[in-house]
């Protein structure tokens, strides 16, 4: 058989191995089989799609192995989102950064970035279910996996020295010790061996049959070096990949402190306010996660969403029996847990609103009246809506927009307010189509509403900016209001400096707006001394304008 043949009519080379295979078939005419099957093969070796596979398989084989086409980086999506980080802080200082930093954002260049990636990472290949293996009935599937002892937790439902990057437990139908849980980026998970299920039958050539965790434990803890696993494989194991949620946690969490935690060692410590990369939500009560940013790869254990709640309600509902009135209404406001976010880049032309909320008496119209001071045709504030009368020397427009009363309860009761009230028998209110009309312009607004109209305010549509203006402690608070003759906002004629009640009534209320809205807070400035209040707010309105930051994830989808 020759290595060449004819198609279309043209010469072709072909595959020597196609051409070795050929050439086989004519010593399979020996053999015992029928016309048919050596029809059917010599015409499959021929067929042109075979060897335009065939022609394919080799490119991708001798091209992975050549220099000439390696990538030189499969991440290149998360450089880019560092890249975005460093050009935002030099926005208003290079034209080319400027340039350089809305060109990345381009949805052509990271959808050429992304497929890079994939490339890189091989991730076009198939993922082909495992072939069975034929076995006898009573013949078990059994896997030597070998491990190096490091540093990482390796435990049933006691603490333990960290080892390996796994949690084991005995299971309750068999009494078999099983692998409960796989940590993400730790030893085992790294090996791709070790999988939820997989049932522990020896450890370093000791078998572990009737011991119990702890037994094993023992056994690993005095280990040195590699450590051998006789495992035998679950049922059916998954390959998860990670999740690439990341949340906003709204409490402080200490996993040294949990009781219920399954393996202190393997907890994952964080603040409130700290941004975590949910890596599995497989199971119910305790998810896998790692600080954002942190290069530690291993992930750790924290409370699941649903497990949280219901440690906040319980711990609530027990207050409330004792006669803590600040709870009287805890289940009417969302039970803040985790929030899932995402990066929000600044988008030219288009400012976040930002907003000031806090207790009435904190400072916020002072404040506020000092940012649009710095740059009037910059900052502005939207004008508000009145049904009542027109007086002399005022433009509709200017102090207020002057509507019926009825066309404001119609308004209102459409949700177009993000806030309103009634005065003297007469309504005000702020539009949300006013605050979009300020954005729309290029201008920034500035807004300091009632806490109630968060809700209104919290939306994609907005995206707004939120700083809680909070008051120092009761006595500080008074200290340093009456050593600058500060008048009372509570004195509609503004003649008088505060009482001991109303400081009083700015700290109780401030305590309310932080139980009640605190994980709607983007930033806290707390107004003791004013001057460095209104620079911490300068500071925080530059970073709106110039660094992504993170928002709720439906506001970027």
């Amino acid at each position: 058989m020759t290595a060449e043949l004819m198609a279309n009519g043209t010469k072709e080379k072909w595959d020597p191995a196609l051409s070795r295979l050929l050439s086989s078939l004519q010593q399979a005419k020996e053999l015992p089989s029928t016309e048919e099957d050596l029809g059917f093969l010599s015409e499959l070796l021929q067929s042109k799609e075979l060897h335009a596979l065939v022609n394919v398989h080799n490119k991708i084989i001798s091209n992975g192995a050549s220099d000439k086409f390696f990538p030189m980086l499969s991440t290149s999506m998360h450089v880019m989102v560092d890249v975005l980080e460093v050009l935002a802080a030099k926005l208003q200082v290079s034209e080319e950064c400027k340039e350089l930093f809305y060109l990345l954002q381009k949805p052509h260049v990271q959808g050429l970035l992304y497929s890079h990636d994939a490339i890189a990472q091989k991730d076009y290949y198939p993922h082909l279910p495992e072939i069975p293996q034929e076995a006898d009935e009573d013949e078990e599937t059994i896997k030597i996996v070998q491990l190096v002892k490091s540093n990482e937790p390796l435990t049933g439902a006691q603490s333990a020295e960290p080892i390996v990057g796994a949690t084991i437990k005995t299971d309750e139908e068999t009494g078999k010790i099983i692998i409960a849980r796989v940590m993400h980026g730790g030893a085992a998970d790294r090996s791709g061996l070790i999988h939820v299920g997989d049932e522990v039958v020896e450890v370093n050539y000791i078998n572990v049959e009737g011991k119990t965790p702890n037994d094993v434990l023992s056994i690993l803890q005095n280990s040195e070096g590699t450590i051998t696993f006789k495992l035998v494989p679950a049922d059916s194991k998954m390959n998860v990949r990670e999740s690439k949620v990341r949340v906003r946690a709204h409490f402080d969490y200490e996993a040294s402190n949990d009781p219920y935690i399954p393996c202190k060692e393997a907890g994952l410590d964080f603040r409130k306010g700290d941004v975590l990369h949910i890596v599995s939500q497989d199971d119910a009560y305790w998810w896998q996660a790692r600080r954002e940013g942190d290069r530690n790869m291993r992930a750790g254990l924290i409370p699941s969403r649903a497990l949280q709640e219901r440690r906040i309600i319980h711990d609530r509902t027990q207050a409330a029996k004792d006669g803590d009135d600040e709870n009287d209404d805890f289940d009417r406001e969302q039970i803040a847990t985790y929030e899932e976010v995402a990066k929000l880049y600044p988008r030219p032309g288009i400012y976040r609103p930002i907003v000031l909320i806090g207790a009435p008496g904190v400072g916020r119209n002072e404040l506020k009246r000092r940012l649009i001071d710095t740059d009037p045709d910059k900052y502005r504030t939207p004008t508000p809506f009145t049904s009542r009368q027109m007086k002399p020397g005022e433009v509709n427009g200017k102090e207020y927009f002057f509507v019926p009363r009825e066309k404001m309860e119609e308004d209102i009761e459409a949700s177009k307010f993000i806030e309103f009230g009634e005065y003297k028998g007469n309504l005000y209110g702020t539009s949300a189509d006013s605050v979009k009309a300020i954005v729309n312009s290029g201008h920034v607004c500035i807004l300091n509403p009632h806490y109630q109209a968060l809700k209104m305010l919290r939306t994609p549509q907005l995206k707004p900016y939120i700083i809680y203006i909070k008051p120092p402690p009761l006595e500080r608070l008074k200290e340093t209001r009456n050593a600058v003759h500060a008048r009372s906002t509570f004195d509609v004629n503004n003649s008088r400096g505060f009482t001991e009640e109303e400081f009083n009534d700015i700290i109780k209320s401030a305590t309310r707006i932080e139980f009640l809205y605190e994980h709607f807070f983007d930033e806290v400035i707390v107004n003791d001394d004013l001057a460095v209040a209104f620079s911490q707010l300068l500071a925080a309105v530059n970073r709106v304008e110039s660094e992504p930051l993170w928002v709720p994830a439906s506001w970027v989808q």
